[in-house]
């Protein structure tokens, strides 16, 4: 330990060092960016002793973090901060703390959750380096590596203490109650009325009100599973519940039809669950129901565009409009999307166009026929508005089967884990996790955002306490005598 004299010395030597470094970068740079130093000293330091509190700083500031394109102009890329650099020191630190301790969890690593992973991105990456934009698809990959090595491989280990799982939700929830603060005074503004006004009063934190709903729609089962836990003390079941108010009032507000619709179907998901049913015949039933709908796709879009409801600040109107594909924008642009993805799968059904490359490459693909007044040629209108269809076009059928084998096993896995745990809190935990989870494999039909930190941080993160609790559960059950 160092003596109280020498302490004050480097005290004061380092604060000299900062303001003159500041000093010099104003005259001659008129940057005040000097002054991040201490924030990044803070996180180094963190990340050195802590790594776990490195982890819940990163749920805290997703829902706040920013587009470096929204601070730099013109530049050539793009990352999330702060979250996107400290997913990449994690990544670092991980690799160098695997390297020096030689060994892994092997139950982890043999999960059937990992072996689903280590498909989806084993098949990626080959067809990032089969990419037509080769960087593009790479930086895409190593992004997804980064999501998942901090809230999958690592998140597992973290929240296998289960105070930590209520620390992630109230750091993600609690900066997030920032967020829709922000939000709501912007639309107040506007008038609440304002059905244009809710498509943007979320930016920059979140692009639109599609990213933004399906993040609420994403905690709300997680808060009323706390509110109502009569385990939990009551100032936590209060705040839980104080959350739970905003979150719905602000999901509401978003006036986002897919997240409404993807809470209700988590809804029936979770009586689904809750009534025992076997996950076999609901796989069956959801895989026939999917089938159907490919099959007789023709004869549903004539029975659609006899709607001609548009969006309204009436709900039921706006909920009318949902199938709307004759004269709303929105849905009439998703059909163009997802005509776009594939037509460009047909072209390049085995390998895709490469990871992260549609934005770029779909505009020739649009149809006269298919166009909107909010069509674009240029790559900056988001991507396919599907998790499903977006794989399909990018990495061909195995990257779209890798993506929904993944889906399968996470549900599957975390279905019989609920019904093995006998622990009234796990139960709760994971059923939380599960319901989450399946609000957003629901919104992923129209809309696609795993490839923010806004969404796969939560998102793996979910994925992880499901993984905890199958081993958990596989660890607590009787060795056989055989």
């Amino acid at each position: 330990m160092l003596r109280r004299s020498t302490q004050i010395i480097l005290f004061y030597s380092v604060s000299v060092l900062f303001l003159a470094l500041n000093f010099y970068f104003i005259i001659r740079s008129e940057t005040l960016l000097i002054n991040l130093l201490p924030f990044v000293a803070a996180v180094v330091f963190t990340a050195l002793v802590r790594m776990d509190g490195l982890l819940l700083l990163v749920a805290f500031f997703t829902p706040l973090s920013l587009p470096l394109n929204k601070l730099v102009e013109g530049l050539a890329f793009d990352m999330y901060l702060p979250t996107e650099p400290l997913l990449f020191g994690l990544l670092l630190l991980f690799l160098f703390k695997l390297a020096e301790r030689k060994s892994f969890d092997r139950a982890l690593l043999k999960h059937p959750v990992s072996l689903a992973l280590y498909f989806y991105l084993g098949w990626m990456l080959i067809t990032a380096l089969t990419s037509t934009m080769p960087l593009v698809s790479l930086k895409f990959w190593l992004a997804k590596i980064w999501f998942l090595v901090a809230f999958y491989w690592m998140g597992i280990l973290f929240f296998r203490n289960k105070k930590n799982i209520y620390w992630f939700v109230a750091l993600y929830c609690s900066a997030f109650v920032l967020v829709i603060f922000y939000a709501w005074s912007r639309h107040l503004a506007l008038g609440f009325h304002n059905v244009q006004a809710a498509h943007f009063v979320m930016n920059p934190f979140y692009k639109d009100h599609t990213s933004y709903g399906a993040m609420l729609a994403f905690f709300i089962p997680f808060l009323l599973g706390i509110t109502l836990f009569a385990r939990i003390r009551k100032r936590y079941r209060f705040l839980a519940a104080m959350a739970l108010v905003l979150f719905a009032v602000a999901l509401l507000l978003s006036y986002s039809r897919a997240a409404w619709l993807s809470l209700s179907l988590g809804a029936m998901v979770w009586l689904l669950i809750r009534l025992k049913i076997r996950f076999r015949p609901l796989f069956i039933t959801a895989l026939s129901a999917v089938a159907l709908v490919w099959v007789f796709q023709v004869p549903i879009l004539q029975f659609l565009e006899r709607n001609d409801q548009e969006s309204s600040a009436n709900l039921a109107t706006h909920i009318s409009s949902m199938t709307n594909v004759t004269s709303d924008a929105s849905n009439l642009e998703r059909l163009n999307r997802w005509s776009c993805a594939i037509r460009m799968f047909e072209e390049k059904p085995a390998f895709g166009w490469g990871p992260g490359t549609y934005m770029f490459q779909y505009a020739p693909f649009q149809l006269t026929k298919y166009r909107t007044i909010i069509s674009t040629n240029s790559a900056d209108r988001g991507n396919a508005h599907s998790e499903y269809l977006g794989p399909l076009a990018e990495s061909g059928f195995l990257g779209m089967f890798s993506f929904i084998l993944l889906v399968v096993v996470i549900l599957y896995r975390g279905i019989h884990a609920y019904s093995q745990t006998k622990d009234q809190e796990s139960r709760l935990l994971l059923l939380s996790a599960i319901i989450g989870i399946t609000t957003y494999l629901v919104h992923g039909f129209l809309n696609n955002f795993l490839d923010t930190d806004k969404v796969s941080v939560p998102f793996w993160a979910f994925v992880a306490i499901i993984v905890v609790s199958d081993l958990s559960t596989k660890s607590e059950q009787p060795a056989s005598n055989d």
